[in-house]
């Protein structure tokens, strides 16, 4: 008797540079293999130093393109040759490009594509964005928001009913790391920021912010990532004379301990579309202020509920919260289990249930 072929997903990616979407695909792909479903990663270029962090088991594609735009044809060949049973593809204009290819490759499966990010704000908005996310959308089988933000800002921005948008958080690293070191007495609190050294972020606005709070107390501030800003963020640093505390060690790839060695865990961005670092964070019992961002860190802190809210570039009111939640007590079991809403198997399961609609994968060998 014949064995029943094992379902296969292809991940659609720029390339695998350190990021919170091609983390977080990581950690689907992860999990649809423990389920019995091979993963083809597709990449518009192979490299990034998330390359080591692959699953065993899947299988990388390189369409080597100079740039997005020229994906089409690469992708439309490696639909036609291996036939996966769905394909996957993250962030416009890849949203609009899988279904274009999907139609030029002849290809039968499912065409699910998800956003990440508040586009109306993250980019600028003329006829050709809306044109083009509107058209990705409507070829696609399932179109995934990553927060309810996220959900009602495509809605507005393409014209299609709210409806079109399966909102599918996205799935963090949640297992707790022991004997966090913030339990040692007498140490200086250490507030920790994690992401790719961008405007968006505003690390400037939380280096701004700890510059208030300093002259105060002994506290440190990290900031964990890499990226353009880098000198920049180095020279306001130096402007306010804290360069003995506060350290940009660059970009780590495990992140879990310095997690659960912080005090307090900061976002400061104007914009996020989730904010995976903050469900790392409460993951680690880490207690959490963040910028109300349009999308995203609202719905993870439940209104504030699990963490304090303030309003995006205000270095004031950001600085006044650090203070209130280095002094403030917390229950670091309950930001756990919040953390645990947004574990991976259940959003890998959710994703199947669009890609494989009835099947979910093959029972695991």
């Amino acid at each position: 008797m014949n064995a029943v072929p094992r379902p296969r997903i292809a991940v659609l990616l720029p390339d695998l540079r350190p990021g919170g979407v091609e983390r977080m695909r990581l950690r689907l792909a992860a999990a649809w293999i423990e389920r019995g479903v091979d993963v083809d990663v597709v990449l518009r270029r192979r490299e990034g130093a998330l390359l080591a962090e692959l699953p065993a088991g899947a299988r990388v594609f390189d369409l080597a393109v100079p740039r997005l735009r020229r994906m089409v044809l690469p992708l439309a060949r490696y639909l036609r040759a291996q036939r996966p049973d769905a394909l996957l593809a993250a962030m416009w204009p890849l949203t609009a490009l899988a279904p274009l290819a999907a139609r030029l490759g002849g290809f039968r499966g499912r065409v699910v594509v998800s956003e990440h990010a508040v586009l109306s704000r993250q980019r600028p908005q003329g006829a050709v964005l809306g044109a083009s996310a509107r058209w990705g959308y409507r070829h696609a089988d399932a179109v995934v928001a990553v927060s309810t933000g996220v959900a009602d800002d495509l809605a507005a921005l393409t014209g299609l009913p709210r409806d079109t948008f399966v909102v599918i958080h996205n799935p963090a690293a949640v297992e707790p790391q022991p004997a966090p070191a913030r339990a040692r007495p007498g140490s200086s609190p250490l507030i920790l920021s994690v992401g790719t050294l961008k405007r968006v972020k505003r690390f400037d606005l939380l280096i701004e912010a700890f510059a208030r709070i300093a002259a105060g107390g002994d506290a440190r501030l990290c900031i964990l990532g890499e990226g353009e800003e880098r000198a920049r963020l180095e020279a306001l640093v130096a402007r306010h004379g804290l360069g003995d505390r506060v350290s940009l060690p660059g970009y780590v790839a495990d992140t879990a301990p310095w997690y659960a060695a912080a005090d307090l865990f900061v976002l400061a961005s104007d914009q996020e579309g989730f904010g995976n670092v903050i469900v790392e964070a409460l993951a680690q019992g880490t207690p959490v202020v963040s910028t109300d961002c349009p999308a995203g860190p609202r719905e993870i802190l439940d209104g504030g509920r699990h963490g304090r809210l303030v309003p995006t570039g205000d270095a004031e009111a950001l600085a006044q919260a650090m203070r209130e939640a280095l002094r403030a007590p917390h229950d670091a079991e309950a930001l756990r289990a919040r953390a645990r809403d947004f574990a991976v198997d259940a959003i890998a399961g959710r994703y199947l249930d669009l890609l494989l609609p009835g099947r979910r994968g093959a029972a695991p060998a």
